[in-house]
């Protein structure tokens, strides 16, 4: 399972992605779709056509590291939206890859907002 800080952001490709792809295909799609810095420090998530496989391509700090998970039943869902990627907090990802729908309605809760 991956573990990372909140603070990291996780950038989600909504166009399906050749699971072929390794480092170098996977980080210029971050480059050119997600328009993010693979070397960030942050997550990328891609998923293929048929929905069964995710990738996830971050950088750790010497070197790019790829997760990759295949269902052997079942589909990955990706949130709904109408650009080529989205942003999704890192608990998001966890629920993702645990088979948890992201559509479930947000409760309104306190937001600090600094001057």
């Amino acid at each position: 399972m991956l573990t990372f800080p909140a603070t990291t952001k996780v950038f989600v490709c909504t166009l399906p992605t050749d699971m072929r792809r390794s480092f170098d295909g996977l980080s210029a799609m971050a480059t050119s779709v997600v328009q993010q810095d693979p070397l960030s420090g942050h997550l990328f998530v891609f998923r293929n056509k048929g929905g069964d496989r995710l990738k996830v391509l971050y950088w750790d700090h010497d070197g790019l590291c790829i997760w990759y998970k295949r269902l052997e039943k079942g589909t990955f869902e990706l949130p709904a939206a109408s650009a080529t990627s989205v942003e999704i907090s890192s608990a998001e990802l966890s629920m993702l890859i645990d088979g948890i729908a992201l559509n479930a309605q947000r409760r309104k809760r306190f937001v600090l907002t600094r001057t």
